[in-house]
């Protein structure tokens, strides 16, 4: 490895890791917002290891700055085993770093409206996990238990993950009462679905596969005129309307944004509006040519 090399590689990483700790130091600073702001000073529940220390704090009077500590150790320690230092080191700061930030941080209590408590309060939360996450850390250790159990089960993470807050909410409609429990689950929603937007990206992203007999017209189309990225695929015809057929083809492949498939649908169809076109969702991408223009082209 040449010497130059090194130092391309050694910027590359301290520049990934720059952009991980503030990452991970917006995230903490947006859930502290959402649990002193909002959840907090209101009695309000969430779901996962927040949710149990927020339940705990609630019953018991017990420091959740304590508790996210001392709740999220045993899921430190599967996330060392499960999966690598790095992730456990960066979980380790992310969740104490917020457990410091309820201490030392404060937070005026924005509002006493338990419908907006529940959808803003969710919102910072789920913005400040997401963001975590997407610096390669977490605040909740439910992912890591789910991601543990996901892997020697039959179960899906997503059902791991609602199965265990079903648990906490069932708890709190008992030891607290059910109006509690039903808030406790609109926090929920609104964080997991702000967590979905943080990590998957707020635009959607449409995969286009696009067969036809008039493919390098399509593709000069999405290229020329619709400055479109795509790639080009060698296929072979198999099985059609006019029965077994043995050609080869070319199969056009691009990715555009949910907004710009209307478009492109009608471009190609007024150039053969018998084409094959299979869209695939994907939720995010990286590289090429659809990030390096605000239009996605």
């Amino acid at each position: 490895m040449t010497i130059s090399r090194r130092e391309r590689l050694a910027r590359l990483n301290l520049i990934h890791n720059t952009q991980d700790v503030v990452l991970i130091v917006i995230g903490v600073l947006l859930a502290a917002v959402g649990l002193k702001g909002f959840l907090l000073p209101n009695g309000f529940l969430d779901g996962g290891v927040t949710g149990i220390s927020l339940l705990i704090n609630r019953l018991t009077g017990i420091s959740i700055s304590l508790l996210l500590i001392l709740i999220n150790i045993p899921f430190i320690l599967l996330a060392y085993k499960q999966l690598s230092l790095s992730f456990t080191i960066k979980a380790l700061a992310a969740i104490v770093g917020l457990a410091s930030a309820l201490v030392f941080i404060k937070v005026p209590v924005i509002t006493s409206d338990k419908l907006l408590i529940a959808i803003f309060g969710g919102f910072f939360l789920g913005a400040g996990i997401g963001m975590s996450v997407r610096g390669g850390a977490v605040l909740d250790g439910t992912e890591v238990l789910a991601l543990y159990i996901n892997r020697k089960t039959v179960l899906t993470m997503g059902e791991v993950i609602m199965y265990f807050n079903i648990l906490i909410f069932g708890v709190a409609a008992i030891l607290i009462n059910i109006e509690t429990a039903m808030y406790a689950m609109l926090t929920y929603l609104s964080a997991s679905k702000t967590v979905d937007f943080i990590i998957s990206g707020f635009e959607e992203y449409i995969a286009l596969t696009i067969i036809s007999p008039e493919s390098e017209l399509i593709r000069k189309t999405l290229t020329l005129k619709m400055r479109k990225g795509v790639t080009v695929f060698k296929g072979k015809s198999g099985f059609g309307k006019r029965g077994h057929v043995e050609s080869e083809i070319d199969i056009v492949y691009t990715v555009v944004t949910r907004l710009e498939v209307h478009r492109i649908l009608d471009e190609i169809e007024k150039i053969d509006g018998k084409a094959f076109i299979v869209q695939h969702n994907i939720n995010d991408t990286k590289g090429g040519m659809i990030k390096r223009r605000a239009t996605h082209g």
